[in-house]
């Protein structure tokens, strides 16, 4: 596989060439492997929302060029509309409170916009993932209501499950209403109950 050369002020790391995201995704990658698992398509989808108004907003505000915003906003597009997924590689039980994706999305969006505009992958002159991208914000801002608005995306289908499991639970609660056996509090024996109740 081939690498680039990203650097940042802890150092120089190797990162596949074929990657929009950079040093900072890279050295989660390699700080937190914990589950194997990445955030859902719900939160990336929040996530780059967030960025993509943010780039807008502040493109109106007059502190970032029209080009590069709306640069991040093709970038983002993109993204919404499914492309680049696999770029959005960290564990979804990093460490922190969110920093490790919000910079995964900040540098596949520079990344990408970058090469909207002419640039390449990890060349951040163009388009920079902090100082664009992530103009204005806090991961302690953008994760908690990316969160949030991932968990709204996500409501119909937690509603439906727990309509299920309610069913479920009130089907078994009926199959063993006949079985009595002793209730329990504070660890000890109590009153008859049926395994149904």
């Amino acid at each position: 596989m081939k690498h680039r050369v990203e650097k940042d002020p802890l150092g120089q790391v190797r990162v596949p060439a074929h990657a929009y995201y950079g040093v900072q995704t890279q050295r989660a990658l390699e700080n937190f492997p914990i589950s194997g698992l990445t955030a859902p398509p719900e939160l990336v989808t929040a996530t780059v929302l967030i960025k993509k108004a943010a780039a807008e907003t502040n493109r109106d505000l007059g502190r970032l060029d029209g080009t590069i915003a709306d640069a991040i906003g093709t970038a983002a597009d993109e993204v919404l509309a499914g492309g680049l997924r696999d770029q959005f590689v960290v564990d979804v039980y990093q460490a922190g409170a969110g920093t490790s994706h919000n910079m995964n999305t900040n540098e596949v969006l520079a990344n990408r916009a970058a090469e909207l505009l002419g640039g390449t992958r990890g060349e951040y002159s163009r388009v920079h993932p902090n100082d664009h991208v992530n103009m204005g914000q806090s991961t302690n801002d953008v994760f908690p209501t990316a969160t949030r608005l991932a968990l709204l995306a996500m409501l119909p289908d937690l509603l439906a499950a727990g309509r299920e499991l309610a069913e479920g639970l009130e089907e078994k609660s009926r199959e063993f209403s006949h079985v009595l056996k002793t209730g329990r509090t504070h660890l000890q024996d109590a009153v008859p109950m049926t395994l149904g109740q």
